[in-house]
């Protein structure tokens, strides 16, 4: 008989940063959440490159650990700072690479589409990410606020995921009744 673990996909979200990348491990069978960990990587390097391999090496420790079944990532948002937008995308190329490298199924959500799915509002602020993730994950405290964007990153596809099943299984059940008649 299958127990709760087996049915349950492991899922990665991160939200990337050049100086911190937060990360979220949460299990989903659809309808439950379960946390699993959370925390940031805090970016040392000096050199671009160095903080690049800095979050590739962190992300593939992570998937080696939490063997996630799949990851989610935020978008590039548009920064009034050019220079800001430029560093935040390598960082997110860094986490994408670490995550293709192993063949792990990505998607990527908009920051205003990740709050709407977690809080209701697209124009959440942080603290009210934190209360939300704290309340859904029964957590015992409020996490780091990187760490809590990225939890409700992997909640959103959790979400979207759903969803997306629910479709393909009806559109399967449509054919298949078609095909019957």
């Amino acid at each position: 008989m299958p127990t709760i673990d087996s049915i349950m996909e492991t899922i990665l979200g991160i939200d990337p940063g050049s100086r911190i990348t937060g990360y979220g491990v949460i299990q989903s069978d659809g309808q439950r959440y379960r946390y699993v960990a959370s925390g940031c990587i805090s970016i040392q390097a000096i050199t671009v490159t160095e903080r690049l391999q800095q979050i590739y090496s962190s992300i593939h420790k992570l998937i080696e650990f939490y063997k996630p079944h799949q990851a989610a990532i935020e978008q590039v948002f548009l920064h009034r700072n050019a220079s800001s937008a430029l560093k935040l995308g390598q960082a997110r190329c860094a986490a994408i690479v670490a995550i293709a490298s192993r063949n792990i199924r990505l998607a990527e959500y908009a920051p205003r589409e990740i709050k709407q799915a977690i809080v209701g509002y697209g124009g959440a602020e942080k603290i009210q990410i934190q209360q939300m993730i704290k309340r859904l994950l029964h957590l015992n405290e409020l996490p780091q606020a990187d760490a809590a964007d990225a939890l409700a990153i992997a909640l959103c596809h959790a979400n979207s995921s759903k969803v997306l099943a629910a479709r393909a299984q009806l559109s399967e059940q449509i054919e298949h009744k078609i095909v019957l008649e």
